[in-house]
């Protein structure tokens, strides 16, 4: 006997479940949103509920019908042949919704239901009663429309119950949409797969039981495994076809990764429950530690969206690095589940294709972003090529397949999704260099060149820190500062049309162009993105990969960072004002504002200051500055009576605990354009605020007290009057900024002379 069977699914599944009863060998319809329908025997009912992948139940439609009453529907569920089904002891759970129907009421739906089944089967059993003690058998009632369909639920517990997963965690995604994922994907048996936040393994053990066509519901009962009508001979065929059809382990593993051990704990032991722990492997790592020697493979993951885990603003920076991340896997096609309605915006390139999901009640989109076609193509042999997808072609999902085989046809043995007619893609999913770039590197490297060539005598006049091109190109935005056998890149933010991934290629190319032109280990090449800078911003670690050294300058020695700050601790355009620095030093009172890693307090020390005190808010600089001395050979100290003496503290706040009398001759004071650290009680503007700093250090200074100022404001104009009422200013820009430096305007400097 043929039954009318209806696959239901999560609203966006439907093409995918039907494409797996398509594989089934049963033609299949989605005839409402979340409804699939088909006919088959009772066989069919074992086979579906044992191998769809992405559906939520099987059921028996037993009736479709007008139902413009509660007499319609009283009636007509009466007449129904419930004997044939349901023991006389079944227990008789009724589910019902309604949506855009006369009759409202779910709870008076669902009685009249269930007053009807009961008269049904009191009277073909000849029964006083039902116990309802025996096994359920689940009963839906939908009323859409004012049509009413009335089912049977074959499945029991939902099909995302496969059994492996015992024990939960929050923001799990359930089975069925794991598979969806797999599936709308380009993974087959022998192709790497990663998922870089794979959670407790959900999508892992999915793509792992698919690539091994083991069915999903294998390890678990239904509630048809107790109808009559269903006998039980059907079941044990399906599950013999289940295990003659499984294929033993994978060619390739697939690995799941995440930051979170307890996470991993979980899936392991889930893995192993579904039978597939030797098909996976877990590793305890951070997205952006994302590798894989690997080539043609698939990304399929769930990142978090921000709405159940994590702070949005985290969540946000994470979305940021992901086409850098990704780049590195230049062959592989990525397939991202995400809630963020900025999602590609984030990310900076829109995907080469979207469906929308849902992840429980989340309304998501599967972004999927297809890499290039392999050379060669592994096919399975239980689907034709014609359904497989290929590399750089999108998996299309037809509402009403055709061409499906028999009845008795075997599971597929692949995905089971039909092949799209997009063109293969040709450049990586994220990344790749655009045909201009190489042209613009040839000109960066001749620039290089040239440079390197004009200040080559430099190391040997004792400059051995110094700058080696400065945007000399429109097309190379670039700053390039040489530090002994280091190169230390800034990237000034330009527009430009290329995806973060590809800019990140490019900035990689400049990199690689510079350190063979200069003949420099491309380990010691060190690249930033310079932003317009805010408060501290300037100032705020990028990176820990603590890639510190000693240079030289000027006969000193100073510790530089090359890796972890946008700064590397010494500021070259001061080279020439430091030199100015110490030949006023001898003899004198050293004060240092603002003094970031004490290069001036070293320069002071070393022209034979008196005292120097080094003034600054952040303790880790200050840490940096002592560290400077010490490589000098000078000792530091907290204590107010030592010669070289260091504070933390904020400079308006230093000056206005001291007494307003000479304490310092000399005086260096380079403030921030702009500051709002938290320990701040008001921001900082030099534009502002200069005018009333510089007196303050002026009214702790003996008549001809010298204060060197600078800042690096572009639009910055000294405020002159009240400062000329007690000083001689002279501005000595021309002086200081050193030749190297193609930006005669990298800053400006006042020698401010008190009378």
């Amino acid at each position: 006997m043929s039954f009318r069977l209806i696959a239901t699914s999560a609203f966006g599944l439907e093409a995918v479940v039907a494409r797996e009863l398509h594989a089934l060998g049963y033609e299949a319809k989605t005839v409402r949103p979340g409804r699939i329908a088909f006919a088959g025997d009772a066989a069919a009912i074992c086979r579906a509920n044992l191998w769809l992948r992405s559906a939520d139940r099987v059921l028996v439609e037993l009736a479709e019908f007008a139902c413009p009453d509660f007499d319609a529907l009283f009636d007509t569920t009466r007449e129904l042949p419930w004997e044939g089904w349901i023991a006389g002891d079944a227990a008789m759970p009724v589910r019902g919704r309604s949506h855009r129907s006369q009759l409202t009421s779910v709870p008076a739906i669902q009685r009249t239901v269930k007053k009807a089944m009961v008269e049904r089967l009191l009277a073909a059993g000849g029964a006083l009663s039902l116990p309802e003690t025996g096994p359920p058998a689940p009963v839906e009632i939908s009323i859409i429309d004012d049509t009413a369909s009335v089912d049977l639920d074959t499945t029991g517990a939902g099909l995302h119950r496969r059994g492996y997963r015992t024990l939960s965690a929050e923001a799990q995604l359930r089975e069925t949409l794991a598979a969806a994922l797999v599936q709308l994907s380009f993974y087959s048996d022998g192709k790497a797969l990663i998922d870089p936040f794979c959670g407790t393994g959900t999508i892992v053990i999915e793509a792992a039981m698919i690539g091994r066509n083991l069915a999903p519901g294998r390890n678990r009962e239904f509630a048809a495994e107790h109808f009559d009508a269903v006998p039980a001979a059907a079941w044990q065929a399906a599950r013999e076809e289940a295990s003659d059809l499984a294929r033993p382990a994978l060619v390739e593993r697939i690995i799941g990764t995440d930051s979170s051990s307890e996470a991993l704990k979980l899936a392991r032991h889930h893995a192993e429950l579904a039978g597939v722990h030797h098909d996976v492997h877990f590793q305890q790592r951070d997205f952006a530690e994302l590798s894989s020697s690997k080539h043609y493979g698939c990304v399929i993951t769930n990142p978090p969206y921000g709405v159940r885990l994590g702070e949005d603003r985290e969540i946000a920076a994470l979305y940021r690095t992901i086409p850098e991340v990704l780049r590195r896997l230049p062959t592989w096609s990525h397939f991202l589940l995400s809630a963020r309605e900025d999602f590609e915006e984030l990310v900076g390139q829109r995907a080469d294709r979207r469906r929308k999901l849902y992840n429980g009640r989340i309304a998501c989109t599967y972004f999927q972003y297809h890499g290039p076609k392999p050379k060669k193509r592994r096919t399975s042999d239980a689907v034709s090529e014609r359904e497989l997808p290929r590399e750089g072609e999108a998996p299309a999902e037809p509402e009403s397949p055709t061409g499906a085989g028999s009845a008795g046809a075997s599971p597929s043995r692949g995905r089971g999704v039909d092949q799209s007619t997009a063109q293969p893609a040709k450049r990586p999913a994220f990344g790749g260099l655009r045909e201009e770039a190489q042209r613009q590197a040839t000109e960066f490297a001749n620039r290089l060149r040239n440079r390197a060539r004009h200040l080559r005598r430099w190391p040997k006049r004792g400059i051995t820190c110094f700058r080696l091109y400065e945007r000399d190109i429109p097309e190379a935005p670039l700053v390039v500062d040489r530090y002994e056998d280091a190169l230390h890149i800034a990237e000034f933010e330009r527009p430009h049309d290329r995806t973060p991934a590809e800019h990140a290629d490019w900035l990689d190319l400049m990199a690689r162009t510079a350190a063979e032109t200069l003949e420099v280990a491309r380990d010691n090449v060190f690249m930033k993105v310079r932003r317009r800078q805010k408060g501290e911003s300037q100032y705020e670690r990028v990176d820990d990969r603590q890639a510190t050294r000693v240079v030289q300058e000027g006969g000193l020695k100073f510790l530089i960072n090359l890796s972890d700050y946008l700064d590397t601790g010494l500021f070259l355009d001061h080279r020439v004002t430091r030199g100015m620095f110490r030949d006023a030093a001898d003899g004198k009172r050293v004060l240092n504002l603002f003094a970031y890693t004490g290069a001036f307090t070293v320069y002071a020390a070393a022209g034979g200051a008196a005292t120097t005190t080094t003034v600054d808010l952040s303790g880790n600089y200050l840490d940096w500055a002592a560290e400077n001395m010490q490589l000098n050979g000078f000792e530091v100290s907290g204590d107010p009576g030592a010669q070289h003496r260091f504070v933390r503290a904020d400079a308006g706040d230093f000056l206005g605990a001291l007494p307003a009398e000479p304490l310092f001759d000399l005086a260096i004071v380079d403030p921030p354009t702009f500051s709002n650290s938290k320990r701040l009680e008001e921001d900082w503007d030099v534009q502002r605020h200069h005018a009333g700093l510089l007196l303050d250090v002026l009214e702790r200074m003996p008549a001809g007290g010298v204060i060197f100022f600078s800042t690096n404001s572009r639009r910055f104009k000294l405020d002159e009057d009240p400062l000329a009422a007690v000083a001689t200013l002279r501005e000595i820009s021309n002086q200081t900024v050193p030749e190297d430096f193609r930006n005669r305007r990298i800053h400006r400097c006042w020698r401010i002379v008190k009378k």
